[in-house]
């Protein structure tokens, strides 16, 4: 165990259930949504409830898109008064992949967008610089940026030691939001074996959400919140094409919260947290398999904007709201020329659909799925109440 670190276990990822929700829901669930499930926890659309008009993927999924692999560490520790550097704990990791490959050798197209940047991204440099993305994206808590940031690299050496020899020297890309209200920030809990556990597990199929990595001791309208994800399918022509987000979101107040249209903060209003708090930031990173550039790409990124205010948010002065976004549609090699295939810019529009839907209900499965968790001095972040919700949205008209 490393030094000045609670005795933290990660949450086991490997075991899954065969359940069915009515006839909504059937397939094969990580751990963490099996439990999310057993507390009365589901997902936007096992409401009754489906966001915008477009179709979403097989598993309404940013590993809907062939090829992006998930991985997450969940560290959970602790009661009572903080001490720094011993906990409570409430944080982890999240770990996105836009293929199984060495990154470093097969770059995809990418680019990013800061709609408020009160918050942090490290390793865009070069993804700025060049369009490529040839790293892992991390997403976890702001005391845990460098710590993620030095052993994903590690991880990329070992995969590719020249990975900083070339002229793209890609970095990794770390996001970050803030815990503090539960978790113990200045204890810097994540250690570089977290990391590497949740780039090794990393996988493709269904996405555990709620209080799970990097979003475990996130909230969003002041309830409890955290790692969501969604998808689309888009027509293009004669062609289909996927979008699917992920998000950590931790922001917003109780009164902007909105779901398809319902003043849902202003119905429940109560179950607030006793200390108030600033409403902080969201990150979310935006998978396609169309072939894009990287002017494109922003363009897709910026759209996840739409999507966060469609819940209500307004991005504060105190908000980082970043937000990037890749095509897996080709790879980049050691070719001197390499053609790339490109989407016509009049067939963009269908896709920003599908970016603007997936992010608002990626946001809300956020919610739906996060239970109660209380952290440092007894802190309390409830859970949306799932069968009020279920009743305001009965009386607005919007399910049965």
């Amino acid at each position: 165990m490393p030094p000045n670190s609670a005795e933290t276990l990660p949450l086991s990822r490997r075991h899954f259930l065969e359940l069915a929700l009515g006839a909504a829901l059937l397939g094969r669930l990580p751990a963490g949504a099996q439990t999310a499930l057993l507390a009365g926890r589901v997902r936007l659309r096992q409401l009754g409830l489906a966001i915008g008009s477009l179709p979403p993927g097989p598993l309404n999924a940013i590993t809907d898109v062939e090829g992006v692999r998930v991985g997450q560490v969940t560290l959970i520790a602790g009661e009572g008064p903080l001490v720094i550097g011993k906990g409570p704990v409430r944080t982890g990791v999240t770990a996105i992949l836009p293929h199984g490959g060495v990154l470093s050798r097969e770059s995809v197209l990418a680019a990013d967008f800061t709609l408020n940047g009160n918050g942090e991204l490290t390793g865009v440099g070069p993804l700025r610089r060049s369009g490529w993305l040839g790293a892992p994206i991390l997403f976890t808590d702001t005391g845990s940026v460098g710590a993620a940031y030095d052993a994903a690299l590690g991880y990329m050496l070992e995969r590719d030691p020249e990975a900083l020899s070339g002229m793209l020297r890609p970095e990794p890309v770390v996001g970050e939001t803030w815990a503090d209200f539960l978790h113990d920030t200045a204890g810097r809990h994540l250690h570089a074996e977290h990391v590497r556990q949740a780039l090794d597990e990393a996988k493709g199929g269904p996405v555990e959400e709620g209080c799970t990595g990097g979003g475990t001791g996130m909230r969003a309208y002041e309830f409890k919140a955290g790692t969501g994800t969604a998808s689309r399918q888009v027509e293009c022509e004669d062609r289909r094409y996927t979008v699917g987000l992920l998000v950590q979101a931790n922001h917003g107040r109780r009164a902007q919260l909105i779901i398809d249209g319902v003043p849902v903060g202003r119905e429940i209003a109560d179950l607030l947290p006793e200390r108030p708090d600033q409403p902080k930031s969201m990150l979310a990173v935006v998978a396609t398999d169309a072939p894009l550039l990287p002017l494109q790409l922003r363009e897709l990124a910026k759209r996840v904007g739409l999507g966060l205010a469609r819940t209500g948010a307004i991005s504060t002065q105190s908000s980082g709201d970043i937000f990037l976004a890749f095509s897996t549609a080709q790879r980049r090699g050691f070719a001197l020329v390499q053609p790339l295939e490109v989407l016509a810019d009049g067939q963009l529009t269908r896709l920003y659909q599908g970016v603007v839907e997936a992010a608002e209900e990626a946001i809300l499965n956020s919610l739906t799925m996060a239970q109660t968790m209380s952290g440092r001095d007894g802190r309390i972040i409830h859970a949306l109440p799932l069968d009020r919700l279920a009743e305001v949205l009965r009386r607005y008209g919007k399910i049965k």
